[in-house]
């Protein structure tokens, strides 16, 4: 069977990978090179284990926070946008905890797929992508908030989850980088067996592999129109033809929604930009940490790929502006500088932004849509998750088309 994947992001490289393992003829259709969009400069976790959505009841009492302060690192900013305010109102009503606990088990089982499926295509491909499994420590500065993460950390140990809360001591010893902001942790989550990897390296060497399992890749091409005859959608529309198939996955992230209204289909799902830098690391022991650690206060996340330190965190809902604004990379370099002085001369930043597609549950999108052609399957809507749950996502699909 002929697939069209349209997108060339981890989610459609490792739907392509899961189709073209399963004996299907593929081809990836992008406008852009692989992983250019909200995957190249990503936060490298593979956060296999944690998974709080972004959708909690929290949400409610930070919420004059959200909308006013300019320093918030989860921002929405109104636009005269019907999509975004029916995405905002969507988004409060799954901020309870009875849609918080059903999203996290769904998204804990998914994510478990996902890295049975990413550690087999590993031990098959042998992708340098400067992957580790050193584990992942989440800090909490205060009592009231560490109180809250053990509470979803039980809920997720009940859902198979390997975590276990540890002390400003224990944090030290198991990332002695942390040693300065001892006096400043109340405590932490600690998950031993996350991962990190360079999504961007990962992209680019899946696209060797596939090239070589002999996937055609159309790059540099627009999705002009999708061309339905019938209950089917007969072909893709770009500048160097018609692209017919049997099938169609759709993962364009962001885009997703965008193409979608073409062929009059809603997609709960909409852009939250976010930003990253990316530092080498100072040769010092211990002045850049080996585990990947995540800042709850700042919402900024810290993984090491190889001789460098991915920096990565905030959340605009505001629209589709891809442009990186210094400010924000200002402050995610002094948020650096303050939870590990000394681990970088940050002498080239390598500044990036990227439009992450979300959905007000945090449930990603995966399959056909109830008012859409028949041969048409959406695989969009990960949000931060899109590296952790690529590869589990790009699974379900591949046995949705093999029925």
């Amino acid at each position: 069977m002929h697939v069209c994947v349209l997108g060339a992001g981890i989610v459609g490289l490792a739907t392509a990978y899961s189709l073209r393992r399963a004996g299907h003829e593929v081809t990836v259709v992008d406008r852009a090179s692989p992983g250019s969009g909200a995957s190249g400069g990503n936060g490298a976790q593979l956060s296999y284990s944690y998974v709080q959505p972004l959708a909690d009841p929290a949400i409610w009492r930070q919420l004059p926070k959200l909308l006013l302060s300019p320093s918030s690192p989860l921002k929405l900013r109104p636009r005269l946008d019907t999509r975004q305010w029916l995405w905002g109102l969507r988004f409060l009503a799954a901020c309870n905890s009875k849609t918080s606990r059903g999203t996290t088990g769904q998204l804990l089982s998914l994510a478990a797929l996902s890295r049975q499926s990413f550690d087999a295509m590993m031990a098959e491909e042998k992708l340098d992508n400067d992957f580790s499994a050193t584990g992942k420590l989440v800090l909490y500065s205060d009592e009231a908030a560490f109180a809250a993460a053990q509470r979803q950390m039980l809920l997720q140990r009940e859902l198979g989850s390997n975590q276990e809360a540890v002390d400003a001591d224990r944090c030290v010893e198991i990332e002695p980088a942390l040693k300065s902001r001892h006096g400043q942790i109340a405590g932490a989550i600690y998950t031993p067996g996350e991962c990190a990897a360079d999504c961007q390296k990962t992209c680019d060497a899946l696209g060797v592999v596939l090239r070589r399992l002999g996937v055609r890749f159309l790059l540099g091409t627009p999705i002009e129109q999708l061309v339905q005859r019938g209950k089917s959608l007969a072909a893709v529309a770009t500048p160097q033809g018609h692209i017919e198939a049997e099938r169609f996955v759709m993962a364009l992230g962001a885009n997703s929604a965008l193409v979608a209204q073409g062929l009059g289909l809603h997609l709960p799902v909409y852009p939250l930009k976010g930003y990253s830098i990316t530092v080498d690391v100072a040769p010092a022991e211990h002045a850049a940490p080996s585990v990947s650690v995540t800042d709850s206060a700042r919402k900024v996340v810290f993984a090491r790929i190889g001789s460098r330190l991915r920096v990565a965190g905030m959340a605009e809902l505001s629209g589709y502006d891809t442009a990186v604004d210094p400010a924000q990379i200002a402050s995610l370099q002094a948020s650096t500088e303050t939870v590990f002085p000394g681990c970088s001369r940050f002498d080239n930043l390598h500044p990036w932004a990227g439009m992450r597609p979300a959905t007000p549950t945090g449930l990603p999108v995966i399959g056909r849509h109830a008012k859409g052609p028949d041969n048409l399957f959406f695989n969009t809507g990960h949000g931060a998750l899109g590296f952790t749950l690529a590869f589990g996502s790009a699974q379900r699909i591949s046995r949705m088309i093999a029925r």
